[in-house]
C-alpha cells in the first residue's frame, strides 16, 4: 500500500537517501536541508512524497516563478517502479501549479540520463533541443 501526501521538511533524511540511489539524479548544495526547506516554503502545496510504510520510496520537488512551472527529483525507488507512482505524484504537481494559474512547467534531465528521457517522452513531455540551458554562479 502506498500513500501520497504533501512533502514536509520531515521527509528530508527519507528523500534525500532517495535521490542519493536514483541513477541520473543530480545533487550539490542547493539539496541541504535548509535549501529544500526554503523550497517547500516558498512552494507549499507543490511538492509530494510516495511512502510505503515509514520508508518515502518517491519524490517530485515543483515550484514556479509566477510564470512557469519547474519540477525537480522526481524519483521513483528501483523496487518500486511499474506502479504509476511517478506519474501519481507528477499529476498531483502539475494540478497545484494549474490552481495556481501556471500553465506551464519544465524540467531538466541530465543528458546520460536514458531511464529519465524514457519517461518524460513516452509521458507526453516535450524534448526541446532548441533552447540551450545556462548556469552561473552567484
Amino acid at each position: 500500500m502506498y500513500t501520497i501526501t504533501e512533502m514536509s521538511i520531515e521527509d528530508y533524511e527519507g528523500a534525500y537517501r532517495l535521490w542519493e540511489i536514483t541513477p541520473g539524479m543530480g545533487l550539490s548544495s542547493a539539496d541541504s536541508r535548509t535549501a529544500i526547506a526554503s523550497f517547500l516554503s516558498r512552494n507549499e502545496g507543490l511538492s509530494y512524497v510516495c511512502r510505503q510504510g515509514e520508508q518515502v520510496v518517491g519524490t517530485v520537488l515543483c515550484g514556479h516563478d509566477g510564470r512557469r512551472g519547474f519540477l525537480y527529483h522526481v524519483a521513483v525507488d528501483q523496487k518500486h517502479r511499474g506502479q504509476a507512482l511517478a506519474g501519481q505524484l507528477v499529476a498531483r504537481s502539475l494540478s497545484g501549479l494549474k490552481e495556481q494559474g501556471i500553465e506551464k512547467c519544465h524540467l531538466m534531465v541530465i543528458q546520460d540520463n536514458e531511464v529519465g528521457k524514457h519517461f518524460w517522452s513516452k509521458t507526453g513531455w516535450q524534448l526541446r533541443d532548441q533552447i540551450l540551458f545556462y548556469s552561473h554562479h552567484t
